[in-house]
């Protein structure tokens, strides 16, 4: 599995569709702050603005276009400058509107021809997930023409979703939901590569020499890598390694190593069926007290503790 592949689906991605709307003119919705997630609008016709950050200037979100929200902060969505300080609270809206969930979440005057409808929704990831990629990201990516920029294919992809999503059709709730993980995934390698990202995470996973070594650590992270062997895959100097990947991702790559190994034992430590050293063994750790000492300082939980406390919670 690639890399970009392997750390979504380890940190647990995973789509949720709010509504579809059809808002005209004049209108103003105030989307309160929300942890941990991402959310995204798609603009599938018509064009609106968005208010992120109170001293950079609205983003213009034109039919075919797609933001996303990294850290889930409040923002504005509003149809033109002289309605942005009119701004509902979300809640409201919903309510006065009385969307059930189903159809499109309709809102603003009657009988306009200015109507914008959004697919709106967010992504999430696991509570306890963790990553220098995703915490490198922007607070919001903004692309434009989105369905253009990604390929044909996403654009028809989009088209799907817009059809489908709040449908009372049997399946199509599914449907759009599946299909708005892949946003996800394409708008990250789109701007992963689209862009320089000079002396960030961003950064390390578009170096040839980092992403080499990222791939091999990812494929077996299980494996005791050394530093000497890690610089052969890169084709660099240790020195060179070592101070390219801590400029670029912050750690390490032993460090690396490390906090990704934790990453895959959360997941395994839910499985029903698998005991403790055999997550051990499974992350690289020959001995459960090996294991234990490194899973506690990383989490300041011991790792029977924190099955214990995953099995109640769920």
């Amino acid at each position: 599995m690639d890399i970009l592949s392997d750390i979504l689906s380890q940190l647990k991605l995973s789509g949720t569709l709010y509504f579809r709307t059809s808002f005209t003119s004049p209108w103003s919705v105030k989307v309160p702050s929300f942890d941990d997630v991402s959310r995204f609008h798609f603009a599938h016709r018509g064009r609106c603005l968005v208010r992120i950050n109170h001293d950079e200037d609205p983003v213009l979100l034109d039919q075919g276009d797609l933001i996303l929200i990294t850290r889930g902060a409040s923002h504005t969505l509003f149809c033109d400058p002289s309605t942005e300080n009119q701004a509902v609270q979300l809640d409201k809206v919903i309510a006065d509107s009385g969307f059930t969930g189903k159809g499109a979440l309709v809102y603003g005057e009657q009988g306009t021809n200015h109507e914008t409808q959004l697919i709106c929704g967010h992504f999430a990831f696991d509570k306890d997930a963790k990553h220098p990629l995703i915490d490198a990201l922007p607070s919001y990516i903004h692309v434009k023409n989105y369905g253009e920029a990604a390929g044909n294919w996403m654009e028809s992809t989009l088209k799907v979703i817009g059809a489908e999503a709040g449908q009372d059709n049997m399946g199509s709730d599914l449907i759009a939901l599946k299909m708005s993980e892949i946003i996800y995934t394409q708008l990250i390698r789109n701007y992963l590569e689209s862009n320089s990202h000079a002396g960030t995470a961003l950064a390390g996973f578009s170096d040839p020499a980092i992403r080499k070594v990222l791939q091999a650590i990812h494929q077996t992270p299980q494996h005791s890598w050394a530093l000497v062997e890690l610089s052969s895959i890169a084709g660099l100097s240790r020195t060179a390694l070592l101070n390219r990947f801590i400029n670029y991702l912050g750690v390490s790559p032993n460090a690396y190593i490390t906090q990704w190994r934790m990453q895959l034992a959360q997941q395994r430590l839910l499985e029903a069926n698998t005991s403790m050293i055999d997550v051990a063994e499974s992350v690289g750790y020959q001995s459960e007290a090996a294991f234990g000492r490194v899973f506690k300082k990383h989490f300041s939980i011991a790792p029977a503790a924190y099955r214990r406390l995953k099995r109640v919670e769920n």
